[in-house]
């Protein structure tokens, strides 16, 4: 199958979704806790192993109602499969919810709204001058 510039696979948006929505502890979610909840859900098989199928493209023509329980177990509304435009939206969404799940980023973010457009740009090259320096530094990170 020929993957059209710009456009995502379903394969695309279910690994996607893994990497972006995560458990509490905001490790990953597995494809058998997925899988489980999905069956859960249907009523209807939903193995591991088919959704390994899907999310790695080796099956390509889920039923509608493995996509929306996929969807239900992810919180993302059925069209996230079919919109590309759409999903990408969506996926823009729940990395931003991902980021702000991280209690130091939800704090800066907080404090930030009180700012004024100077300050926020302020802010704004700070942040990209810390981010170049880090990138440029070598060997591993410090954990504050």
């Amino acid at each position: 199958m020929v993957k059209e510039p710009g456009k995502s696979t379903l394969a695309d948006k279910i690994d996607r979704l893994f990497h972006v929505v995560r458990r509490p502890d905001r490790e990953p979610y597995s494809n058998e806790e997925a899988a489980k909840a999905c069956r859960e859900a249907t009523g209807e098989s939903f193995s591991t192993t088919y959704l390994w199928q899907l999310r790695t493209g080796r099956r390509t023509n889920p039923t509608k109602r493995h996509l929306e329980a996929l969807a239900q177990f992810f919180g993302v509304p059925p069209a996230y499969f079919f919109d590309d435009e759409q999903s990408e939206k969506i996926a823009e969404e729940l990395a931003l919810l991902g980021a702000l799940r991280d209690a130091g980023v939800r704090d800066l973010a907080l404090r930030a709204v009180t700012l004024s457009a100077d300050g926020l740009d302020t802010i704004s090259d700070m942040i990209d001058a810390i981010a170049r320096r880090e990138a440029g530094r070598s060997g591993p990170k410090r954990e504050a």
